[in-house]
């Protein structure tokens, strides 16, 4: 499915490199959900160059929704979202295919990505993305307590395959909101938590257009950040999930969400201060205790909010923890990014410390 409102800039690079997968059974379903610029004819100039470009053209109903609306349409055993934003290497629903193949067609497949920045500039670069080489379950397939870091990133719900029949076995979609709505939080928890098997490959294809957080957009997406966490403890807490190696890497979410909110004045803002005390008071303080990788800043908004001592981890294992991820960046992103990496971080901890 490649969903599109308004996509014209990068749609004809996006639809193109799915186009360059050789798989003849490829199903490429392109939905224009009520676009005002010209990309519907960029989709039908694809459609009349392939066959397996099929155009749906439909009103403004959103992200959600259009992707729900093109899970239904689909035709085959496995369904897969390709952002009209982004752009595939060569080959990646062939390889993922295969993948499914070999390990006897598990409900998700799952593959690495390449996170580009200064995205069409001579500076242009790819980097691995934040689980590369980290997923390490031991076995194929496996399940999420396998490698529940695949939920501590980025959602990334467009680098796997989705076989139809288990999202409709357990009638999963996406939250249909007006807009995009940060609807694949919730989209990626109801996948890997309730997938009986799961294939990963370090390989990846995928490139997304990634910018450097910004404090605006931080501050304008604090409270659906923080409301798209606690849709997603919802699922969890249906599903009796008890894991905790899970929950622990939901609440690493959790207060990557919070300390952005928190570096944006969220507690002189009501609504975000209300979702902060929400979102602390989901958390299990005995789980939070024991996590290194969060700030002694935020362990003492967390106390703050809730009332529940949670020092446990001092600031030499957080520093201990802060080492181990720049040793991890430095080795699969080089120096230049480590080093820009540790300045961001820096800067966020200054913001929550204010």
């Amino acid at each position: 499915m490649v969903p599109c409102y308004n996509a014209e800039k990068f749609l004809d690079q996006c639809l193109s490199s799915i186009e360059a997968d050789p798989m003849k059974e490829l199903e490429i379903i392109v939905l224009n959900d009520g676009s005002t610029d010209g990309s519907l004819a960029i989709m039908e100039a694809h459609a009349a160059g392939d066959a397996r470009v099929r155009v749906i053209d439909k009103a403004n109903q959103g992200y959600g929704a259009t992707v729900n609306r093109g899970f239904d349409e689909a035709r085959g055993e496995y369904v897969a979202v390709v952002e009209p934003d982004d752009y595939l290497k060569p080959g990646m629903f062939s390889a993922l295919y295969q993948l499914a193949c070999k390990q006897d067609y598990p409900d998700v497949v799952k593959s690495s990505y390449w996170r580009v920045y200064m995205a069409d500039t001579p500076r242009e670069h790819l980097y691995h993305c934040h689980y590369y080489h980290r997923v390490k379950p031991g076995r194929q397939p496996f399940v999420l307590a396998d490698a529940p870091i695949l939920i501590q990133k980025h959602p990334s719900i467009w680098s796997a395959l989705y076989k139809k029949s288990f999202l409709v076995g357990y009638g999963i979609c996406f939250k249909e909101v007006p807009g995009a709505g940060w609807v694949d939080n919730p989209f990626l928890i109801e996948t890997l938590a309730q997938a009986k098997t799961i294939a990963y490959t370090d390989e990846a294809w995928y490139c997304y257009r990634e910018d450097l957080p910004t404090a605006s957009s931080a501050s304008v997406n604090s409270t659906l950040a923080l409301t798209r966490w606690n849709d997603m403890v919802d699922v969890l807490e249906r599903l009796g999930v008890t894991d905790r190696g899970i929950w622990r890497a939901l609440y690493t979410v959790g207060f990557r969400h919070a300390g952005l909110a928190l570096a944006n004045g969220g507690l002189e803002q009501r609504d975000v201060c209300v979702l902060l005390k929400k979102t602390f008071r989901r958390m299990d303080p005995a789980i939070v205790r024991a996590m290194d990788t969060v700030s002694p800043h935020l362990k003492q908004a967390f106390s703050q909010l809730t009332g529940e001592s949670v020092g446990g981890s001092g600031v030499l294992a957080y520093r201990i923890s802060q080492i181990r991820e720049f040793g991890y960046t430095l080795k699969t992103a080089g120096l230049g990014f480590a080093l820009s990496r540790v300045g961001l971080s820096l800067k966020r901890r200054s913001a929550e410390r204010s």
